[in-house]
Order: C-alpha cells, then sequence, then structure tokens
C-alpha cells in the first residue's frame, strides 16, 4: 500500500477543504516545534496498547499490534487538541503512534434499529435525499467562506449484511473549489441491541479498495459485549424512530463547520504567513507528509 497521507487516513468523519491563497516554503523548525508539542499533549491524554478497549460499556475493539486506545472523553480530548469541536458521542479511538491513521468510534443509543427495511433500500431515491442535506449544509460552509462540496454518486450502493447485521455504503465527494479534488467517505453501521456503533473512513478513489480491506482487518475485532448483541433484544426495550434507510440519508456529509478546522495546523500555517491549501479532519500521516503534499506537487485529493 502506498504511503501518502490520504491514504493512511483509516477513518471518522473528514472532509478535504481548499483554499487558493498563495504559499511560500514553510519554516521546518517551527514545523517540527509545532509537530513535537502536539505528539507530547496527545501522549498526554493516556493510551492502553494491548488488550482490548472498552466502547462505551457496550462493545470492545481488540487494539491491533501497532495501534493505541483511548476512551471517549481521551478522542473528544484528541479532536479539541487538533482544533475540532469535542465528540460527547464519542466511544474510543483507535490510533498508530504519531499522527495517525484514526479510526474513532461513536454509538447512537437512541434504540435498536428495526431492519424490516432491508429488501427496500432504494440507492438512487438516497442518493437524491444525501444530496438534499449536503446543499443545506454548503449554505452553512459558504456563509462561513468554506468551500462548497458536490456528490458525484456511490463509490459503493447501500448494502446491509443480514448476518452481521451491518449496513454499509460510500460515496463520491468532490470539492467545488476548481481543482476537481475527489474522495471517497465510506461510512458504516453495526447494529446492536439498543442502538449502532457509527464508524467512518475517508480516502482517495484509487486508495479505496486497498483501505477498505485494510479497515475490514482492525474491525475484525469488534465485537458487542454480552447482552448487548442484536440478537438479544428483548420485549419492552427501546425502539429506533428510524430504520436502516434514514441512517443512509440522515448520515450526510459532516461539514467542517461543525468538526472545526483544524485549528493546531491552521495556526502553524498562521503563524507562517500561510493558508491550508489542503486540509484534512480526521486522520494525519505527518506534518512534514503534509506539507510534501501543500507546497509540492500540490495533488487534489484522490490523486
Amino acid at each position: 500500500m502506498k504511503s501518502s497521507f490520504l491514504s493512511r487516513a483509516v477513518l471518522l468523519v473528514c472532509l478535504a477543504v481548499l483554499s487558493t491563497s498563495q504559499a511560500q516554503q514553510p519554516d521546518e523548525k517551527n514545523v517540527a516545534e509545532e509537530e513535537k508539542k502536539l505528539l507530547d499533549d496527545m501522549e498526554k491524554i493516556g493510551w492502553v496498547r494491548e488488550g482490548a478497549g472498552d466502547l462505551g460499556g457496550v462493545a470492545k475493539i481488540a487494539i491491533p499490534k501497532g495501534y493505541r486506545f483511548t476512551h471517549g472523553s481521551g478522542t473528544s480530548r484528541v479532536l479539541e487538541l487538533f482544533g475540532n469541536l469535542p465528540q460527547p458521542s464519542a466511544s474510543g479511538m483507535l490510533t498508530t503512534e504519531g499522527f495517525g491513521p484514526w479510526i474513532i468510534f461513536g454509538y447512537d443509543d437512541s434504540g435498536h434499529v428495526k431492519d424490516d427495511e432491508k429488501n427496500d433500500i432504494n440507492a438512487d431515491e438516497l442518493l437524491a435525499l444525501r444530496r438534499e442535506g449536503l446543499a443545506e449544509s454548503n449554505k452553512v460552509r459558504k456563509e462561513r467562506g468554506i468551500h462548497e462540496l458536490a456528490i458525484l454518486g456511490w463509490a459503493m450502493p447501500p448494502r446491509y449484511n443480514d448476518s452481521t447485521k451491518t449496513l454499509e455504503w460510500a460515496v463520491r465527494i468532490q470539492n467545488l473549489d476548481g481543482t476537481g479534488g475527489e474522495s471517497i467517505n465510506y461510512e458504516t453501521r453495526l447494529l446492536g441491541r439498543t442502538g449502532s456503533m457509527k464508524v467512518q473512513l475517508v480516502c482517495g478513489p484509487a486508495e479505496f479498495q486497498p483501505l477498505l480491506t485494510e479497515f475490514q482487518k482492525v474491525m475484525g475485532g469488534f465485537s458487542y459485549v454480552e447482552g448487548q448483541r442484536y440478537a438479544e433484544f428483548r420485549k419492552g426495550d427501546k425502539i429506533a424512530e428510524y430504520g436502516l434507510t434514514a441512517l443512509v440519508a440522515g448520515a450526510g456529509v459532516v461539514a467542517a463547520s461543525k468538526m472545526g478546522l483544524f485549528g493546531k495546523l491552521g495556526l502553524v500555517f498562521a503563524k507562517l504567513g500561510k493558508a491550508a491549501i489542503l486540509l484534512v479532519v480526521g486522520a494525519l500521516a505527518g506534518l512534514k507528509k503534509l506539507f510534501g503534499k501543500i507546497f509540492g506537487s500540490r495533488q487534489p485529493p484522490g490523486e
């Protein structure tokens, strides 16, 4: 698997945002100092490097070799360190040493999701609904001076695995900034007794299949604890007010205005008099590689 910062962006809630400002060569000393400070601050959060990570008491994830895990509060702290809003629904995070990749888990406890719509998933209708949702999100992005996005189509139409009670889909996202930059936004929902676990992967089009294979290997270590499995639903348990189609239609594309603008990296650019040409919310393969992409070849996402 090639080693670009996009090819290692396993997860979460991420979008590429581009700006047209002039750029100069970065000050490597300042970049190194910021990088070290971020690494030190991340290490202070507290990590578990073996065994299994507890996902809010409802599920667990095996910690693969080379990965580390932090709980929900630690996850929110990581997000805040990078200028994002904390996620109260975050259950935990898996990441390698350094700056990524990130795999963020978030549990929605709004009730048992019935899968009686599993044979009625209409990909065309759901794509239209997602585009409507993105149109509203783009209004906010425009107000805040952030480039708008477009949904080009499905990279993977919604599909439901009845044996594992897993719903997954992937959407092709394009940045409307004139560069034609494209990324794949893959999402999965693992249904449980009282809700569903959300996990997300974002990458370039050419990297989708190799990354999906890697992601699925990691997710092979996921399991609900006894009493929280989908099949353990009992009469009287809370029922979600939505079904499978609403999970897909309502997920939408997470706007950078909601997730924050990676403030720490923004400060690096600001101090150096630069503007971020490429902003990735969710994962980094390292600041040096990021700067190399930004001030070097200037490739849009997916190339």
